[in-house]
């Protein structure tokens, strides 16, 4: 094992979730602001069982967020996520590329998927694993995807890694200190979402849903959808369209 501080790097392991998940349950935790980042994933997940596309070149790595009492609802660490990953996607692109946020938690480059991001829960803690294309991006029948290697020469895993890891810690410090509200509001202007706009919800149980969009939802993140007869239906989970 490579040790870049705060990054452990590895050239290949099944899921760095899985490897996180695994060191807390052994009972030895995983260290406050550090990263497992490997070369290569074998296992990699995505949100919804998808499996994640393990492409050489690109980012593959987990940490892990122990709750503070007062910290805001902890599914909202997507939102800290996502932004983190703009954020350091920012640091690499010229200027001009258009980076963008969807919810849940999609970065867009140009439009297309850049990321994906996957949250779970370990014994009361929440293992945060994040991928990202930086050398290439797969091809996918229902969605358009990107890699940073598009529009500029793709940063060293390492590099990006160390840059990543320095976005979410001021990301999760702001979500952590200024509250939720803060967080959102800060997604919301970097997002694609305009208050009114059409969007299709498709639920995680198969159900379709059309209305407008109205929001976050400030206690939690949830994406308030507008129907035709007015009404709102608050969505937690889904994919939007």
């Amino acid at each position: 094992m490579t040790t870049l501080s705060p990054i452990h790097l590895v050239e290949e392991t099944g899921s760095t979730n899985a490897d996180c998940a695994a060191a807390i349950r052994n009972g030895g935790g995983w260290p406050h602001g550090q990263w497992l980042v490997a070369r290569r994933q074998t296992a990699g997940r995505g949100r919804q069982g998808r499996e994640w596309f393990d492409g050489a070149g690109n980012f593959m790595g987990s940490t892990v967020v122990v709750p503070h009492e007062g910290d805001p609802p902890l599914a909202s660490l997507s939102f800290v996520a996502a932004l983190a990953v703009r954020d350091a996607a920012a640091r690499v692109l010229d200027e001009g590329a258009e980076l963008a946020l969807k919810w849940p938690n999609d970065v867009l480059l140009d439009g297309g998927k850049l990321s994906g991001i996957l949250l779970e829960m370990v014994r009361g803690q929440i293992v945060v694993g994040i991928g990202v294309n930086l050398a290439r991006a797969p091809q996918l029948p229902d969605r358009k995807t990107a890699a940073l290697a598009d529009l500029v020469p793709p940063p060293p895993v390492e590099d990006f890694a160390a840059s990543l890891a320095a976005t979410f810690a001021h990301r999760l410090s702001n979500w952590r200190n200024g509250g939720l509200g803060a967080t959102l509001r800060a997604f919301l202007a970097g997002s694609i979402h305009a208050q009114g706009a059409p969007l299709t919800v498709h639920d995680t149980d198969g159900s379709v849903l059309s209305g407008s969009f109205a929001g976050l939802d400030e206690s939690d993140g949830a994406l308030r959808l507008r129907l035709a007869d007015g009404r709102e239906r608050v969505i937690r989970a889904g994919d939007i369209s």
